[in-house]
């Protein structure tokens, strides 16, 4: 067992900067590894943010509306996750690079952030 509160207030071995440089952000092991959970928190994030909306919509939708009716909300939260999961992978909302902005300092695997103007013009085309 690990005591962390040592009488002279030093990291356990564990946790000392020995173990800490085998897993440095060089090492393409923990990128591949930071990488899969920064988009898995992602993922997260989105399902759970879209879980919200949609309890939002029922707790506000009139008795006899549509969105009261609890029958395909299963499918509609698997739906959910599936929708979660595809925009995590896109990186849609930025996430998962700001995760690993703070995780991989020292390399260059983030993908570049979109430009704001061409975000503006794409969606004024499809509409």
């Amino acid at each position: 067992m690990i005591n962390i509160n040592d009488s002279n207030g030093a990291l356990p071995s564990s946790l000392d900067d020995k173990s800490i440089a085998a897993a440095t952000p060089a090492d393409p092991r923990y990128a591949a590894k930071a990488t899969e959970a920064a988009v898995k928190f992602e993922a997260f994030f989105i399902s759970h943010m879209l879980r919200q909306m949609r309890s939002g919509t029922r707790e506000m939708a009139g008795e006899d509306s549509v969105y009261k009716d609890p029958v395909n909300s299963d499918m509609l939260e698997m739906a959910d996750n599936l929708v979660a999961d595809k925009m995590a992978g896109q990186r849609a909302f930025g996430i998962a690079d700001a995760i690993l902005r703070q995780l991989l300092p020292a390399t260059n695997t983030v993908a570049t952030p979109v430009k704001s103007d061409n975000i503006a013009s794409a969606l004024n085309k499809s509409v």
